[in-house]
């Protein structure tokens, strides 16, 4: 018969087995972080856009939200602004990215002068874009100056003002990430492929291509998810009433002018909803564009 101290030590070990052991108690404190600051504010504000302050049953802020061409509308100018900004964003790292993974004198240089808009801010950003893409801003002035445009052009409040600000802040972030997919990808099989004849456009659209499609894919959802939350560009370089009311502004006008967090509520669950749309799209097409164990590493 085994005595208590054998039968508690042969428990441990089928456990350590299995991956549970004292080791796991260093999760406690992160556990708690992501309940308290992230679970329990998720449940708490859906469970608050079932409970509609002007009636209507549960679903009566998803019904007045859809049923208001003004409120639904922002689903559409937020993808309009969120879709070709991430776009842009990974398309113009790939080119760039895929030069600068080899070795060359200034690579340092050139990598720190790309990712240093990370550091400015949505704030610095728009000021910055205010100064030179204003009306009377350097760009206008020098276009003017020149005789090349008799007015200047209207590159701010408005749709484009937000658009540039979107590709300045997310830029560097798609670069370092496409930088480090393509740096986890094995060089010898394109050095395989030139011996065989492959020049540089059948190596990247038959190997470097596809092995890249999950990175691809994973800096669009990235950065897509970050261009959708926008909300200072859109009041600051952009029309908050117009052609860049964004979904994350009508969110804030129902909290905060309205004091209405059913309704506000509501609001952000349908902008989550329609990002975990947009990024199991996205999902989906790099199932089908790419199947396979080897691939650049993140």
């Amino acid at each position: 018969m085994s005595s208590p101290a054998t039968t508690g030590l042969s428990l441990r070990h089928r456990l350590a087995e299995r991956g549970i052991d004292s080791t796991l108690l260093l999760l406690v404190p992160a556990l708690v972080f992501v309940i308290g600051l992230f679970i329990y504010p998720f449940l708490y504000g859906l469970g608050l856009s079932f409970q509609p302050t002007k009636g209507g049953g549960a679903f009566g802020d998803y019904q007045r939200f859809f049923s208001d061409a003004f409120q639904r509308d922002t689903i559409w100018k937020t993808l309009r602004l969120a879709v070709p900004a991430a776009l842009f964003n990974v398309l113009a790292s790939v080119p760039i990215a895929y030069r600068m993974r080899g070795r060359f004198r200034g690579k340092r240089l050139i990598t720190t002068l790309l990712v240093i808009p990370i550091t400015l801010g949505t704030v610095l950003t728009a000021e910055g874009l205010l100064n030179f893409l204003g009306p009377a801003g350097w760009l206008n002035r020098a276009l003017q100056g020149a005789g090349i445009v008799d007015e200047p052009l209207g590159l701010i409040n408005n749709y484009w003002g937000v658009f540039f600000s979107l590709v300045i802040t997310g830029f560097p972030f798609a670069f370092l990430l496409i930088l480090s997919y393509l740096s986890g990808i094995d060089p010898s099989l394109e050095r395989a492929a030139a011996t065989l004849g492959a020049d540089w456009r059948a190596r990247f659209r038959r190997i470097t291509l596809p092995l890249l499609a999950p990175g691809l894919a994973t800096t669009f959802c990235l950065t897509f998810v970050l261009a959708f939350s926008v909300f200072p560009s859109a009041i600051l370089v952009g029309d908050p009433t117009g052609s860049t009311r964004v979904i994350s502004i009508a969110a804030y006008q129902a909290a905060y002018e309205q004091y209405d967090y059913p309704f506000a509520s509501a609001i952000a669950v349908i902008m989550g909803v329609v990002e975990l749309l947009v990024i199991g799209l996205v999902l989906l097409w790099r199932s089908r564009f790419y199947v396979g164990s080897t691939g650049g590493k993140g």
